[in-house]
């Protein structure tokens, strides 16, 4: 498992587009700017199209703030972030220490910070959800395929 060193995160792998890549990032807000840009570079050298890859930046940084807002950090202090690509199709998991709710989109509302994270989500990606395991809990997404916002 990869870990962190001096707080940057590290990956595993190299670069076609079926491997997979896990970072460990800090529990804090601080972490959300340096995981989107680890993502999008990562992304940008398997030649994923570039709006797939504004759709993944976006999608993790919702569930890493998610996981930071209403969650405890895993064993070790930090949240797992993997994802993978297959054929343009990247599926972003963030995996943290579980919190007291099971995770869903909040009502639309008019006013007032916050709420809207996994609505984002869900408007962006063709397929999510959530995986209570034994250590933490994954909320996944995939973006690049059939979304609500692309024709195909």
């Amino acid at each position: 498992m990869p870990t962190m060193q001096d707080g940057s995160p590290s990956t595993d792998g190299g670069a076609p587009q079926n491997e997979k890549r896990t970072v460990r990032i800090p529990w804090a807000p601080s972490a959300a700017p340096s995981i989107r840009k680890t993502l999008v570079a990562d992304l940008a050298s398997r030649e994923v199209p570039g709006e797939v890859v504004e759709e993944a930046e976006i999608v993790v940084s919702e569930l890493v703030a998610n996981a930071i807002r209403h969650a405890k950090p895993l064993a070790d202090g930090a949240i797992r972030v993997h994802w993978k690509v297959k054929n343009n199709v990247v599926e972003v998991e963030v995996t943290d220490g579980g919190g007291p709710t099971v995770p869903r989109p909040a009502p639309p509302t008019t006013w007032g910070p916050g709420g809207r994270g996994l609505r984002i989500v869900r408007s962006l990606a063709h397929e999510w959800g959530v995986l209570d395991e034994p250590n933490g809990r994954t909320v996944w997404a995939s973006v690049g395929g059939p979304s609500r916002r692309r024709s195909h």
